[in-house]
């Protein structure tokens, strides 16, 4: 990504989060069971050393290097729901989430969340933190968050120039465009800051606490 922005975010009055690697630490986790996931959807495994080089590829690029069919990306990202459900224990929201999220939610700014994550994973990893959100769109395509988006939109009765989508792939990016949102990248997630970066977002996330901009004020 190019140098983050210092200066306040401009005039959003909703603020739309994904949540794997946006709120959620769940890279790691992803690693650990991506060869199971291959065994048992019959795709290629990922060789360690091959892991941040696919960091940088779009969903879409990374489903050809492994060889997985279209069709088969909703078994796939059921059986990813699946073992973090019995292993939810290892996802930790990245540091300083709760007390940023809190910190929007004090300034007037309206939370909410679109996920391909099914909804008890997310509520179970949130934990208290789930009392900021006013809307939950959750169990979402990975190429259908446009559609949530809007969704969202339409149930807090803001219009999109006053909204923004943050996440960590360029399958958000997509869906905020879709949606004519703003998108904001964060530099922490699946996704690596030169990937995101040359999608030019309208913001760009250093570190959690640098969320606080989309209040307008400087952190």
């Amino acid at each position: 990504m190019t140098k983050p922005q210092k200066g306040p975010a401009p005039g959003y009055e909703l603020a739309i989060f994904d949540f794997d690697g946006t709120l959620a630490d769940s890279f790691p986790f992803f690693v650990s069971i991506i060869d199971t996931l291959a065994d048992r959807y019959s795709f290629k495994r990922v060789d360690r050393e091959e892991v941040e080089m696919l960091r940088g590829r779009s969903p879409r690029e990374l489903m050809s290097h492994l060889g997985i069919a279209s069709w088969k990306l909703p078994m796939v990202a059921q059986g990813f729901m699946a073992l973090m459900r019995e292993r939810i224990e290892e996802i930790p929201l990245f540091d300083e989430v709760d007390t940023t999220l809190s910190y929007l939610t004090e300034r007037g700014i309206v939370v909410a969340l679109v996920s391909s994550n099914a909804h008890e994973n997310i509520a179970r990893v949130l934990g208290a933190s789930c009392r900021h959100f006013s809307h939950f769109e959750c169990g979402a395509s990975i190429f259908g968050k446009a559609s949530r988006l809007r969704r969202v939109l339409r149930r807090a009765g803001i219009a999109s120039t006053a909204a923004i989508y943050i996440g960590d792939q360029p399958t958000d990016h997509e869906a905020a465009k879709s949606a004519c949102l703003a998108f904001g990248a964060v530099a922490w997630g699946y996704g690596t800051r030169e990937a995101l970066g040359r999608l030019a977002p309208e913001e760009e996330f250093a570190s959690v606490p640098d969320l606080r901009r989309i209040a307008g004020n400087t952190v």
